[in-house]
């Protein structure tokens, strides 16, 4: 699909996405979504000042996304093979903050070290390089600096999911904010509704020493979508 298609298709958003030129494109494929519902003073602790945690029927929720990260590049520029291709593994939290609906991420890990090197020094997101291991039917990541594990087994279904409020809640956010000395970036992004479909977790192992109080049982949520195609936005710089 080409840049205005895609931009077309908005009426899914919670927001308008911005009059300016879009910068990055960039895909998430074959994405596992693993959503924890938490209690909120679970997760305020682990929030900047100046984020407003998001709330949905009294509760917040933490997700684990695992895919595969394709065709990072520059509009109009060539893309680089060493860097724009590569498996990532975010975990995120839901917050509010500029008046938009966002994601705060609390962890981001790929499995190449140069990709996280040049991703890191470009949107100062929290990038680490962790070993990863992709096969059609198993997702598997280590770190033994951060003494991080993940590994799921799992089956995909044929029927589509529809999905519902708590769904779109989660999956449809189409703004990112980091703290960076002293600041915000603001990151906006666009992309078509997540097509979702059913998928069945064989096997789950999840070892993260920092959040294993939040990432401590089984998923409330699952989801699988094949991918969508995104643009983002050149970062914006808000005051703390």
């Amino acid at each position: 699909m080409k840049a205005k298609e895609i931009l077309n298709h908005c009426k899914h958003r919670p927001f308008d996405y911005p009059s300016r030129a879009w910068k990055f494109y960039q895909e998430w494929n074959d994405a596992i979504f693993l959503h924890w519902e938490i209690d909120c003073n679970l997760i305020r602790p682990l929030l900047p000042n100046g984020l407003e945690l998001d709330v949905l029927n009294g509760k917040t929720w933490v997700s684990l996304v695992a895919f595969n990260m394709n065709n990072i590049g520059i509009r109009s520029l060539p893309k680089l093979p060493h860097i724009s291709d590569f498996h990532e593994i975010n975990i995120r939290v839901y917050v509010i903050c500029n008046n938009k609906p966002s994601v705060y991420f609390l962890s981001m890990e790929g499995s190449k070290r140069s990709s996280c090197k040049v991703l890191k020094s470009i949107s100062k997101f929290p990038y680490y390089p962790s070993k990863m291991k992709r096969t059609s039917y198993s997702f598997a990541s280590s770190n033994k600096k951060e003494n991080n594990w993940f590994f799921t087994e799992y089956r995909l279904e044929n029927n589509p999911v529809i999905k519902d409020e708590t769904d779109n809640w989660l999956t449809e956010r189409y703004a990112t904010f980091q703290d960076y000395k002293g600041q915000f970036l603001e990151y906006d992004v666009h992309h078509v509704a997540w097509p979702m479909q059913a998928i069945e977790i064989k096997k789950l192992e999840i070892h993260y020493p920092k959040l294993n109080h939040i990432l401590n049982n089984y998923p409330s949520k699952i989801h699988y979508s094949k991918g969508v195609q995104v643009l983002t936005w050149d970062k914006k710089k808000l005051a703390l």
